[in-house]
């Protein structure tokens, strides 16, 4: 079965913002604070039914998201129980006979930080999102993920190490994006965390145009 493992990624403890963000937007059962979760992508899209079918059969994880796109496919679970959920990606990689380390090195195309946000940029940004709101004169940080699931597990990080406000998460697709919003001292702090996170994934070399690495 030749299935492109791009994303396999766990999350120890889902921060309040980015499991209300997955509740906004997934059409699946939502995810609480507090709870492990994992995140995986795979080509073709339409084997993500598989995956998913091999992790709800063997543990008591529940989905969050499921997305299936003609190229990508991304499945989210979640549990109380870190064990669960850590079975449920070990089954999934026994299954398909794969490690965890023949997923995608997490790539970042671009991070921009932008101090001192006008007030019509704020309300533009604001059009977009899904999550809390920009304030005029707040710092706004973009980042941009390859492969796209790699955005969760940012977000949550630098949500866990300084008092941000999570604006939009863009964690499926091409391309994986987050937008923080918050004073110039905290984005600076959860940039850092976001990119630590992202620099200790290990996996297959994920170079290409625009690669930089932190």
């Amino acid at each position: 079965m030749a299935i492109d493992l791009r994303c396999f990624t766990y999350i120890d403890i889902l921060q309040p913002q980015t499991a209300g963000f997955i509740a906004t937007v997934s059409q699946g059962y939502a995810p609480r604070q507090g709870q492990a979760s994992l995140f995986i992508e795979v080509a073709p899209g339409m084997d993500i039914n598989i995956v998913t079918d091999i992790a709800l059969k063997q543990t008591s994880c529940t989905p969050g998201m499921q997305i299936v796109e003609r190229q990508f496919g991304c499945l989210e679970l979640h549990s109380y129980d870190q064990g669960q959920v850590r079975a449920a990606g070990e089954a999934i990689l026994d299954a398909l006979s794969l490690k965890e380390t023949d997923r995608l090195r997490p790539r970042v195309v671009s991070a921009q930080t932008i101090t001192g946000v006008t007030g019509y940029h704020a309300q533009i940004t604001n059009r977009m999102r899904h999550g809390n709101f920009l304030n005029e004169h707040q710092t706004l940080w973009v980042l941009e993920t390859h492969p796209a699931g790699y955005a969760l597990i940012a977000t949550n990080e630098a949500e866990k190490a300084a008092k941000i406000d999570v604006l939009e998460v863009l964690s499926f697709g091409a391309f994986g994006r987050v937008y923080l919003g918050g004073d110039e001292e905290n984005i600076a702090e959860a940039a850092k965390a976001a990119m630590a996170a992202l620099s200790d994934i290990t996996g297959r070399e994920n170079a290409g145009p625009g690669a930089v690495f932190y």
